[in-house]
């Protein structure tokens, strides 16, 4: 039997404090997420609008299951 390690996933909400406009994503790795929107990384839509307040995190069991919360 192999074995597979699971990896943690997150689906989180991030408010941008200029427009209140909410982005929602998906990550394995929250913290390096949100630094790269702090510093103006990340999709065109993003780099538009710095994103400075994370408003809600869950972890999820894996990546299909975060993708369907966001």
């Amino acid at each position: 039997m192999k074995y597979i390690a699971m990896r943690t996933v997150w689906v989180y909400i991030i408010l941008r404090c200029t427009d209140g406009s909410y982005y929602t994503g998906h990550t394995a790795n929250l913290e390096k997420r949100i630094a790269e929107y702090q510093s103006g990384e990340g999709s065109a839509w993003t780099k538009r609008r710095r994103l400075v307040k994370q408003v809600f995190a869950q972890e999820m069991p894996d990546h299909d299951s975060a993708f369907l919360a966001e």
